[in-house]
């Protein structure tokens, strides 16, 4: 069971998937921003999907799949 239970559907912003230390938010995929947007750039991570003029958010089936595709590379 996952520690950080997600919806079905629905799209997360990138504070809920690395976490938000000033919200009290926990990360649900742990690294910097840094290395997720580099990590997007290189195509290890999912692209995000434009939902406003300057906002991006992250389809729910993308992050399972990432989180899913991460615990089998370390197994």
């Amino acid at each position: 069971m996952s520690k950080h239970p997600l919806p079905e559907i629905g799209f997360l912003r990138i504070r809920q998937i690395l976490g938000d230390p000033k919200a009290g938010t926990p990360a649900i995929y742990p690294v910097c921003r840094a290395t997720w947007y580099a990590g997007i750039k290189a195509g290890h991570y999912p692209r995000g999907v434009r939902i406003g003029g300057r906002a991006v958010a992250w389809r729910v089936e993308d992050i399972k799949r990432l989180i899913a595709e991460t615990g089998r590379e370390s197994s």
